[in-house]
């Protein structure tokens, strides 16, 4: 369990969750880190913990550094567990340490931990001096969280991002030029769609509020560190923040006879005609958090079920909750199905796709099995309306 080097005196002491495979619904195929850091100064400084079922893992990387009960400031940039989740025992073996935390970051622990400890409340711009370097705290609320902050050591040139820039990957390499870039850049855009998108605003207020900052490396608090490619991940991120979209759909479906997944192919062939990227994702197949990383950038949303018991397909009503939540602005939905004889399910999927603030276009309703006729009708009629 050794540390890894970031610069002279700043360490990776952080967990590898190998086997993690679904993070708050989110399905994580490649496993995960939780990145915490440390600095050797006048003042000795840990950046964030560890999910509380990983704390002696980073217990044994940072006394290869430093004995514990030496730490003499904890930043806490989020509350959640998986990045607080071992500041009780840290706490219990740093007994002089202070937190160091935003206003809601401390709400956040008290509720959680149900502890008094020695917070120091911090102010976006505040500065703390720890010997030779400084740390500056930027709060950046709703970034996914209201208690968000990031920390900057400017003579380092580091950015402990906290969630931003950060991905799903468990691995023993700890930077962005160790591993596949396509790899990386893959789970970062599905870490961004399930996390941050419905935050786009913020996200957006936060790169400006560091844009000006000098930046030899961004350390998030998940996956690889970004060190050679920054210019890369930066871009990606003022992308996916401005809420850019291409000229693609993406049609989501379940099917019981078949039926609805007929339809799906022929709304499919619609859209290539049209010159539009297609993804089709049935829900059998494919996670939700996976189709979630192709909405992030589709402009037209297509989802399709047949009615049951009056109903929605069950999967189908779960992909719907989830988009629901996630909320992609300025996008275009259509609902389509099948049905025997009631057919309740494709107004439902329209109602959903509007609460999503989807504007949509007629939906496509067929009784049991779609004949070549009604097929050909749906191209014809759904090439008119893409625009």
């Amino acid at each position: 369990m050794k540390p890894i080097k970031l610069k002279d005196n700043i360490y990776w002491v952080g967990a590898i969750d190998w086997n993690i495979r679904n993070f708050h619904g989110y399905l994580t195929q490649r496993g995960t880190t939780y990145n915490a850091f440390l600095i050797i100064d006048e003042k000795i400084t840990l950046i964030d913990t560890v999910k509380y079922h990983l704390v002696d893992e980073m217990l044994e990387r940072i006394s290869e550094i430093i004995d514990p009960a030496d730490i003499d400031y904890v930043i806490s940039n989020h509350v959640e567990p998986d990045h607080s989740g071992s500041l009780p025992e840290i706490l219990a073996i740093a007994k002089k340490a202070a937190i160091l935390t935003t206003p809601n970051g401390e709400k956040g622990l008290k509720a959680h931990y149900k502890e008094d400890w020695n917070f120091q409340v911090t102010k976006t711009g505040e500065v703390l001096n720890i010997g030779k370097r400084n740390l500056t705290f930027v709060h950046t609320p709703m970034v996914h969280w209201p208690d968000n902050m990031v920390t900057y050591l400017p003579e380092e040139k580091i950015l402990f991002s906290n969630d931003a820039f950060g991905q799903h990957i468990a691995s023993s390499e700890r930077f962005d030029d160790q591993l596949p870039l396509g790899i990386i850049m893959e789970e970062a855009q599905k870490y961004y769609a399930n996390i941050v998108l419905p935050f786009g605003t913020q996200v957006k207020k936060a790169l400006d509020a560091l844009a000006n900052l000098e930046l030899d490396i961004i350390a998030p608090s998940h996956g690889i560190i970004w060190r050679s490619n920054l210019p890369a991940i930066l871009s990606e991120y003022d992308k996916w923040c401005a809420n850019i979209t291409e000229d693609k759909a993406v049609i989501v479906y379940d099917t019981m006879w078949h039926s609805t997944e007929i339809i799906a192919e022929k709304i499919v062939s619609a859209f290539e005609n049209k010159g539009y990227k297609t993804r089709s994702m049935g829900l059998k197949d494919n996670h939700i958090s996976d189709i979630m990383t192709e909405v992030q950038t589709a402009k037209y949303i297509c989802v399709g079920s047949p009615t049951l018991n009056n109903n929605l397909m069950p999967n189908v009503a779960s992909f719907l909750t989830y988009l629901r939540g996630l909320a992609p602005k300025n996008r275009i939905g259509l609902a389509f199905g099948s049905y025997g004889w009631s057919g309740q399910s494709i107004g439902q999927v329209e109602q959903y796709l509007k609460e999503c603030g989807f504007d949509t276009l007629e939906n496509i309703r067929i009784q049991y099995i779609p004949d070549e006729e009604q097929l050909e009708k749906i191209m014809d009629e759904l090439e008119n309306k893409i625009v």
